[in-house]
């Protein structure tokens, strides 16, 4: 096959699509509701998109072109897969008491999360930054996972990314008609999840929240905490299955034998999925400080909503930039 004029460009310039990368990320993390997992499929994807780099006949632009690439790695990944969740998805809430832990589930049971400075659009709109960061909260994330692969895909390109029907239609490898009855029925699919799995308005000004937050962490003052949680409250740990609801449960749970530990800890603020977040270092016997959670904080109405520690910091510390040990 002859080479096209943009498909010789694109070979002889390796660095042409890194450019998407960003964006591409943001789309597979939607996709597929795992950060680790989506920086595998931009990667899948860069690969397959250079080795046919010499093909691309420019009869669609290379953005459309590198997302029916990485549509393509995102349905092949989810094939047969069970869907992720959060763990309120998974059982009841417990008593704030140790017994009720359990063990760690593997890590592709739940939504993990993503810095929001890997997948948010740079020098974009305040307004298109405000909307794409809802669209990549633990609730919608968590939300999107209701749906099939196909109907996730096309309600993502759609609503999310604003592609054209046409243009997801071909991306899909269908028609126009089948496209807006998959972004139907996606539609209903997500209005019937339950309203407390759904994303709550961001309010603006959280500085002063989110100082107080700290101050009463780092101080482990649960009285001082308990004015700054809504009062039903949840606060989860994955890779646990038990999570716990309302304000005086989880300040009762954080000084129970085991979570007392965290008593003089130290948080550094970061952003993870739109929304406030901070890594938790607790105190380390041979001195400073070591990682023991991403936490992540959804917030409402100000006050604190839930309350995600996810607990697998040697994945998830250097991928927010985090330090491995506090001096």
């Amino acid at each position: 096959m002859a080479q096209s004029g943009d498909g010789i460009a694109l070979a002889n310039q390796p660095g042409a699509l890194e450019d998407y990368r960003r964006e591409l990320t943001g789309y597979c993390y939607r996709m597929l509701g795992s950060g680790f997992e989506a920086d595998d499929a931009v990667q899948e994807t860069m690969l397959r998109a250079w080795r046919s780099s010499a093909r691309f006949e420019g009869r669609s632009s290379v953005r459309s072109w590198l997302y029916r690439i990485a549509t393509n790695v995102c349905l092949d990944m989810l094939r047969g897969r069970q869907r992720r969740a959060r763990p309120m998805e998974v059982g009841p809430s417990s008593p704030p008491d140790e017994s009720f832990l359990g063990d760690m589930l593997p890590e592709h049971m739940w939504v993990s999360p993503i810095a929001d400075d890997r997948i948010l659009p740079v020098d974009a709109d305040p307004a298109e930054v405000v909307e794409a960061r809802d669209t990549i909260r633990l609730a919608f994330v968590t939300a999107l996972q209701h749906l099939p692969p196909r109907q996730r895909a096309a309600l993502v390109l759609c609503e999310v990314l604003r592609f054209q029907a046409t243009e997801v239609a071909e991306l899909l490898g269908t028609t126009v008609p089948a496209v807006n009855s998959a972004l139907q029925r996606a539609r209903a699919t997500l209005a019937a999840v339950p309203a407390d799995e759904r994303p709550a308005d961001v309010p603006a000004g959280q500085a002063d929240l989110l100082n107080r937050y700290v101050d009463a962490f780092e101080r482990y003052d649960m009285s001082a905490l308990v004015g700054l949680l809504h009062e039903d409250a949840v606060q989860n740990m994955p890779p646990f299955a038990m999570w716990v609801q309302g304000a005086q449960n989880i300040t009762t749970w954080m000084v129970q034998p085991g979570p007392s530990a965290c008593r003089g800890s130290q948080l550094i603020p970061v952003r993870a999925n739109g929304c406030p977040a901070f890594g938790q270092y607790k105190p380390d016997p041979a001195g400073g400080h070591v990682p023991w959670a991403l936490q992540v904080l959804e917030i409402s109405g100000m006050r604190i909503t839930r309350m995600t520690m996810f607990l697998d910091t040697a994945a998830l510390f250097p991928s927010f930039g985090l330090p491995a040990h506090l001096p």
